[in-house]
């Protein structure tokens, strides 16, 4: 049993698929298959079953890949302490963000990361956070930003910034002309969300309960910027959060209105897997989020323990 063959172990688990597991890992399909059938014998067990058009892990086989993980992680924990001294932001970093973050805090962090780590360019994966979680979880990523709380075994979170929701109505609406919106009242009104799976969805409806009540699956969108498009061309309202109403995404047709006290909103935060072996990747991380200048962010202070998770 070799580093190697347990790589190629992991890379079919994720993908599979033993092609495109052979063309990440940079080897022809039959060497793969023929290491993985090695290791198979070796063991004296199945771990992936071979149909036509899918590969499936065995269950026995879902725990020796999960090990496998483990120990390729280890390796590199091992190359990470024999590479003391050296500088852990000095290349890519592989950093997930959910779809509702991503396109608002990234235009803003990218210039500060590049600034702070110019050997670290940045890999960026947009995806839904059960998506993120899970390659995170399987190594794919280094770090996800992500709504909070995220109650995972084997991942360590920080809250970053909290952040307030705000009304968006198109031009000529009723409302267009108040300073602040009670968010029981948007349950008399068409608000488009984005799809199920999209935390933000769900946080929309858990800090504004009325909209559960006349929450209906044809009122949604792709993405926050379609439902915004949408907003304008007058088929309803919507709820965004601030850092989707900056200065930089006005538009004349449409007007963002405060939501009145309690204010309903979120939390954003990093999330990394407890062995990450660059550390001080986080804390550069934590220090250019911290330092963004996002109006109706309220950025929380990094290092406070209480906001620490460790699962």
């Amino acid at each position: 049993m070799t580093l190697t063959e347990l790589r190629y172990l992991v890379a079919v688990a994720q993908d599979r698929h033993f092609g495109l597991a052979s063309e990440r890992c940079c080897v022809t399909q039959p060497a793969l298959s023929l290491a993985i059938q090695k290791l198979e014998d070796e063991l004296g067990t199945m771990i992936f079953e071979r149909r036509k058009r899918q590969v499936v892990l065995t269950a026995l086989g879902e725990r020796i890949v999960h090990q496998a993980q483990r120990v390729l992680e280890e390796a590199d924990q091992i190359r990470a302490i024999a590479a003391q001294g050296k500088n852990q932001l000095a290349g890519p970093l592989r950093l997930g963000a959910i779809a509702t973050v991503g396109p608002y805090i990234l235009p803003d962090l990218v210039p500060l990361l590049g600034q702070r780590a110019p050997l670290m360019p940045l890999e960026i994966e947009e995806n839904l956070t059960l998506n993120l979680v899970a390659m995170l979880k399987s190594g794919r990523l280094d770090v996800i930003l992500v709504a909070l709380p995220l109650d995972e075994p084997g991942l360590v979170t920080q809250a970053l910034y909290d952040e307030p929701f705000k009304a968006l109505v198109p031009v000529g609406h009723p409302w267009q002309k108040r300073k602040s919106i009670d968010s029981h009242q948007l349950g008399s009104e068409k608000v488009l969300l984005p799809h199920a799976g999209h935390c933000f969805r769900q946080q929309v409806l858990e800090t504004c309960p009325e909209l559960s009540r006349s929450d209906t699956e044809g009122w949604q969108g792709n993405s926050l910027e379609t439902i915004r498009q949408m907003v304008a061309s007058g088929l309803g309202i919507t709820v965004l959060p601030c850092s989707a109403l900056t200065s930089k995404h006005e538009n004349k047709r449409l007007i963002a209105i405060d939501l009145a006290k309690p204010v309903p909103g979120r939390r954003i935060g990093l999330a990394w897997r407890r062995g990450f072996t660059r550390p001080q990747v986080i804390d550069v991380m934590c220090q250019a989020i911290g330092s963004l200048k996002i109006h109706g962010l309220k950025h929380i202070a990094v290092g406070d323990d209480r906001n620490a998770v460790r699962i």
